[in-house]
């Protein structure tokens, strides 16, 4: 008898703990189909970007250093000087499509017998931004290549002997503009970088305020 009871107790639990584990995470629907379980969905993101820092170790020069590089298709040499950074969420009868736009102005000398121009982005060189996160973003993205610029506003090649004033506008999260570098790439594919610092800078803060709110 006592075997008898033990038996059908050992079924009972048996039963139970079957129970138990068909109610679980390995339950079988009705259909008899195993219920799937979805993650959590991400939110969908849409910020600007091009990329990773190609030498994330490389030294990078301050706000107002120099540097020379070669000109676009190995002709003449420029000598760039980013000189200030300005952080606006409206420039230029613009509105950040990410939250703001870091306005950067530099000084180009050309120091050679010949005209010198940048590389553009599409012959592989040009001018990026490097978030915190190392994200590279590119000039003129979302809404950066609409900004009037007022006077910072030339391209094209610099005469000999000759300089202007520029600016290269990015369009940025308000994450990607608490500072971050700028790296510009010649035809060469030589790259330079300035550190730039999380909040307004430089000498021409004021005139480029005015130049692109008036």
């Amino acid at each position: 008898m006592r075997k008898t009871l033990l038996a059908a107790a050992a079924s009972a639990v048996a039963c139970l703990a079957l129970t138990a584990c068909q109610n679980g995470s390995g339950a079988k629907s009705p259909s008899g189909q195993a219920p799937t379980t979805q993650a959590p969905s991400t939110p969908p993101t849409d910020a600007p970007g091009a990329g990773t820092d190609p030498s994330p170790g490389a030294v990078a020069q301050a706000l107002g250093e120099p540097s020379r590089t070669v000109g676009a298709d190995t002709v003449g040499i420029l000598e760039i000087t980013p000189m200030t950074v300005v952080y606006l969420k409206d420039a230029g009868g613009q509105t950040s499509k990410y939250g703001t736009f870091a306005v950067v102005t530099m000084d180009e000398k050309s120091l050679s017998a010949n005209p010198a121009a940048e590389t553009a982005l599409a012959e592989g060189g040009g001018w990026h931004w490097i978030a915190p996160n190392g994200t590279l973003i590119a000039e003129g993205a979302g809404n950066a290549a609409r900004v009037a610029l007022g006077r910072y506003r030339h391209s094209g090649a610099i005469e000999p002997d000759a300089h202007q004033l520029r600016a290269k506008v990015f369009d940025l999260t308000p994450a990607q503009a608490r500072g971050g570098k700028l790296i510009y790439t010649d035809g060469t594919d030589s790259s330079d970088r300035w550190s730039i610092p999380a909040k307004d800078s430089g000498p021409q803060v004021a005139d480029v305020e005015a130049e692109l709110n008036h």
